[in-house]
Parts: C-alpha cells; structure tokens; sequence
C-alpha cells in the first residue's frame, strides 16, 4: 500500500514540471511574438532614450540613408528638406544643365554658370565619408540658448580648431583668441567693430580700406552698416603715397591672403593701420603653405576649408583679449552666438578631417587633386588664346604637403585682351558663360572672376563653353595690336 501510495505522488510531479515547463514556453513565445509585431509596426509615440536600445536614433537614420541611396543619374541630389512630391517624399534636386525626375536629361548648348564660389567640388569626399561624418542627434539636444558653463561657444569646437591648425601648420593659435560667427560673412563686420573706436564726438571714425582686386563684401558690409565707428574709405592705393607717418594709425585694412579672386598671398599695404587679414582660403588644397600665419587678427570659414558652406560657420584668431572680447559681443547682440548644431555639426566634420590627416583619405590630398587638375585643363585652353588670358601663378614649395604644389586655385582671373572686349563680363556672356565682373571689385571691366569650386558637372560645362570660345577664335576678327597671354 505504500508504494501504491508514491507512485501517483510521482506521477504527479512530474506532470506538473510538464505543465510549468509548457507555460514557461508559451509565455517565452509570447514575448517574443510580441516583441517582434511592436518592432514591425509603426509606433504612434516618440521612444525616450534609452526604451528598446537605440530606437528613436535608427528611426532618423534610416529617413537619411533613404535619401542619400535615391539614384539622380550622379547629377543630383536628394535632401531631408527637398520639396515633396505627390508620394510624400522628396524629389532630386539636379546640377545646372540638367533636369528630368532622376537628373538624366542634359540640356543643351546650356550656359556654364561660373559665378558662385559654391565649394561644391568636396561633395564626393563626404560622400566616401557619409557614415563618419553623419551626425544624428536628439529634439532636445541643446535646446537652451547656451552651451558647456553657460557659454556660447563649444568647449570642444575649440580645442579641435586649434588642434586642425597645428597639424595642418597654417596659423598659429597658441596666443589667440576665438570668435565664433555665422560664416565669415558675419565676422567681417564684426571685427571691423572691434577694432574701431568707441563712438563718441571725440573719436574720428576709423577709415576701413582694402586693396584692389578686393573682396566685394568688405565695402557692401561697411556701408550697409554704416556705422559711426567707421566709414568706407576705398582703396588703399589713394592713402599708401599719403607722407604723413601717422595717417594711417585710424585705418582698418582688409587683406584677403590668397587673394579672392586672383589667388595671390598678400600682406597689409598701410603701415600702422590695424588688418583683418581674411585667411579664408589658406589650406593646402586651394594653395601652398609657406608658414604658420600669425597676424594679430585672421579670419576662417569651413566653407572653403570643408565645403560645408550651407551651416555657415567662420571663426576669427584674435590675439588682443580686448578686440575679441568685442568681437564676441557683437556676435552674442546680433546672433545669440553660432547655431549649436551647427557647431556639433562642424565638430563631427573636423574629427574626420583630423583622423584623415596625411592617410590616401586625406581631404587636402582630395581636394587638390581636384583642383589642380581643373587649373591645369582650364589653362591648357586659354593659353591657345590671345583673346582672354589667366592670372600667372607659379608652382611653390607646400610645407603641409612637404614638396612643391602646382597652382590649384579657387578662381580663374579672366582678363580680356583684345581692344573692342571691353566688358569682359559680357563677353564671355554671350559665350554662355556667367562670371562676375571685376567691377565689383573695383579692377575695371576688362577682368572678370569665373569660379572652378563648383560642382564637376559645372566645371564640365564650363570648359566646354571655354574651348567654344577659344575655337570660335579663327572666325573671329581679331583686332590690331591685340596682345597673346
């Protein structure tokens, strides 16, 4: 009887491990099915960070890497912001000279548009480096007005500028000070407020001076703002013979070094005069670098450094603490300081930069690559010419690159040299080529800048149009006594 006893005790056990392992199973089941349906439907709420891992970041990526992969024949793009079409997504958005809904109709005898110093000609390096320079960040990232400490600039924006100086060896940053602004555009007018006197009945206003070609900004800003503290006062051709020894000490000189636009490493003419020496093209891809640059105030955009002109972000070198201190309240009254995504977006892209320095994915190899050989393809078909020629630029020793560089520069200097061009603007219009006149820059009509930072569909066309013109040469008339380059 005892042992009928146990085995139904026995029995029973067992079944009931059976049942917990059967219930255990159906439930592990059912999380899983669960989970998997919750992940597969859209959610109609925002995950927090940190519910189910990294969420709400994928999401955002992969809206970008759909955009990114839509095929634009190469002569496009598609962007997060583009219009809308009828299927709620946004459509390509094709290079000049051509269009179709994937960018894959050339137009013909299309005009080459060689205005803008757009520095498209670096989009296919982010695009090798999309997965290193992408930037996904939170709706609350930095939502207050300021950053680390209460500033407005980023702490870590900093160190980075200054580390990208030192290895690239073309500014020395040790004894300076940073201002942050909205592209270089901004700093323009903001240092020649920090360098000019007070405003009072005591103070003359200081006379803000550059020198022909010049960049056609410094005058449009200086009158537009039209400041007490400061007045145009034109080229410094008019005051460099003026015998007075202190004439000059009021004098705000603007010195673009290279210069935009004939790519000439300039210095200040007017001795005793306080510059702002813009250093925007200053990288070893758009010219060589014969030393450190250490002037009291120098000016940088990642427009030309990086291409990233559209986040519109500049920063000056200041070395007195007083002129920056002014700088930074002029950007903090007008701006409340540079965007801060805009400077976690330009820190992302200086860390690729820096990881790249000197390896086959160097950006400064890259890019001049790129421009040397457009200089040296563009100038191969001007020098058939005698009616336009180029400005002379001489190969030098680069100590970034540690040998001698060909000329690889932003902008081709156009001038015309038969007598009957006298607008060389229009001259090369009628050729179908859109430059900017040297007017503008106070050089006379004769010159004209034609731009070669941007895209390679625009470099492309542009050369076509150029060796039309040069070709088209034996049919023309050409005037007595014009002149060969």
């Amino acid at each position: 009887m005892e042992t009928g006893r146990h085995r139904p005790h026995g029995l029973g056990s067992a079944g009931l491990g059976l049942h917990v392992l059967l219930c255990s199973s159906l439930l592990l089941n059912a999380v899983f099915f669960t989970r998997h349906f919750l992940r597969a439907s859209p959610t109609t709420t925002t995950p927090r960070l940190g519910d189910d891992g990294l969420s709400w970041a994928l999401q955002a990526a992969r809206e970008a890497e759909a955009v990114a992969a839509a095929d634009c024949s190469g002569h496009g793009s598609v962007f997060l912001d583009g219009v809308a079409g009828e299927d709620g997504k946004p459509g390509c958005e094709c290079n000049s000279c051509f269009s179709g809904p994937d960018c894959s109709v050339r137009t013909r005898n299309c005009t080459a548009d060689a205005d803008s110093g757009n520095p498209l000609f670096l989009e296919p390096y982010w695009m090798r480096h999309a997965a290193a320079s992408a930037v996904v960040f939170s709706g609350w990232h930095r939502m207050s007005y300021t950053t680390t400490d209460g500033r407005f600039h980023s702490v870590e924006l900093d160190r980075h500028i200054r580390r990208l100086h030192r290895a690239v060896g073309n500014a020395v940053v040790d004894d300076k000070y940073l201002v942050y602004g909205s592209g270089s555009a901004q700093l323009i007018n903001a240092l020649v407020y920090a360098l000019s006197p007070e405003g009072n009945a005591a103070s003359p206003p200081a006379s803000v001076v550059a020198t022909v070609p010049y960049y056609p900004v410094y005058k449009s800003q200086t009158v537009m703002f039209d400041g007490r503290e400061y007045r145009w006062a034109g080229s410094t051709a008019t005051w460099a013979n003026n015998g007075s020894r202190n004439s000059t000490k009021d004098f705000i000189e603007f010195v673009t070094s290279p210069n935009n636009p004939d790519s000439a490493l300039r210095k200040p003419v007017l001795a005793g005069s306080s510059a702002i020496v813009d250093r925007a093209y200053y990288w070893p891809h758009l010219t060589h670098i014969p030393a450190p640059a250490d002037e009291d105030v120098m000016l940088f955009t990642t427009s030309k450094l990086s291409g990233h002109a559209g986040s519109r972000f500049g920063w000056a070198l200041v070395r007195d603490e007083n002129v920056a201190k002014r700088a930074i309240f002029y950007t903090e009254q007008s701006i409340m300081g540079a965007s801060r995504d805009t400077q976690l977006r330009i820190l992302k892209i200086l860390k690729v930069i820096l990881a790249n320095l000197h390896s086959k994915e160097d950006i400064f190899a890259f890019g001049y690559d790129v421009m040397r050989s457009r200089w040296r393809r563009l100038n191969a078909v001007v020098s058939r010419s005698s009616r336009i020629s180029l400005q002379k630029i001489q190969p030098q020793y680069c100590t970034y690159f540690k040998r001698t560089k060909e000329p690889s520069p932003a902008y081709a200097w156009v001038k015309c040299e038969w007598e009957e061009d006298v607008d060389c603007y229009e001259t090369l219009l009628a050729a179908g080529i859109i430059s900017r006149s040297g007017t503008l820059n106070e050089a006379g009509a004769r010159y004209t800048r034609v731009s070669l930072l941007k895209t390679q569909d625009d470099f492309d066309v542009l050369l076509e149009r150029i060796t039309d013109f040069v070709d088209a040469e034996k049919h023309s008339r050409a005037p007595a006594g014009s002149s060969s380059i």
